[in-house]
């Protein structure tokens, strides 16, 4: 006999809470790794709590009894005499019953709970993500909505349709909304890139971007240095990967309206 098989004629009297002391150790280590003597168990537990309630139900089916009755017929037999043992009697098997109803009752509750909090954790997540989402948005209209944010449109003569670019600045948050439309097509590993012109020092790289087949571009929230104050906003053509300073002259400029 297989360590296998040696188990899986415990597995009655486990399911019915009815093997203990090594016995019941060693099956218990053993179902650790065993997948198939835990969905056996599992079954011997169904089909015992469908004939503690056949009592008072209906009738299991004639496949679960068989399974059980299988199952115990398995185990080795003890011959022992009627001094030793008393029988059985009506309140005994009643007893056993109880319990598997009890058994059952208490793991339908284990299964409600787990689901419960699978749907609560699910339902916290959601609320973080929708928090997260409405939080980025507040970000990327703070400087469109603001009454303090300055304005200002970026033009360029000769050109038609004419390019055009809005770009809405909140110094306090170092927040910038650009937007740009008729933009012309660039050349290959080019790219436009936006530059805030101080009061005072250099131009700051303000981001890249690349029009889409209508012109149209916008640059949200790129990292400035905090508080800087804008005196201007241009638009240059350099590499795809950006630069420092301007390299080529600026195609388009706006200041404060």
């Amino acid at each position: 006999m297989t360590e296998h098989e040696q188990y899986a004629e415990d597995l009655a009297l486990y399911a019915l809470d009815a093997l203990t002391g090594e016995d019941r150790a060693k099956l218990a280590q053993h179902l650790a790794t065993c997948t198939s003597c835990r969905v056996e168990l599992e079954q011997l537990r169904g089909d015992t709590a469908l004939l503690a309630l056949s009592a008072a139900g209906p009738r299991p089916p004639q496949r679960a009894r068989q399974r059980l009755l299988d199952a115990v017929a398995r185990e080795p037999r003890t011959v022992i005499t009627r001094q030793t043992v008393p029988r059985l009697g009506w309140w005994g098997w009643l007893g056993w019953a109880a319990t598997a109803v009890v058994f059952v009752f208490s793991l339908s509750l284990w299964r409600e709970n787990l689901t419960l909090r699978s749907t609560l954790a699910s339902a916290s997540s959601e609320a973080a993500e929708n928090a997260r989402q409405l939080d980025e948005l507040r970000k990327i209209a703070a400087p469109i909505i603001e009454p303090e944010a300055q304005r200002m449109t970026l033009v360029a003569a000769k050109t038609q349709p004419q390019p055009q670019g809005k770009a809405f600045y909140l110094r306090n948050r170092s927040s910038l909304v650009f937007l740009a439309n008729n933009m012309p097509p660039l050349p290959a590993q080019k790219a436009y890139e936006l530059w805030l012109i101080p009061t005072s020092g250099d131009p700051i790289p303000a981001g890249m971007f690349k029009p889409d087949s209508h012109g149209s571009a916008t640059v949200v929230n790129p990292p400035l240095p905090p508080g800087t104050e804008a005196k201007a906003f241009a638009i240059t053509v350099e590499n795809e990967a950006g630069s420092p300073k301007p390299t080529s002259p600026a195609l388009m400029m706006g200041t404060g309206e």
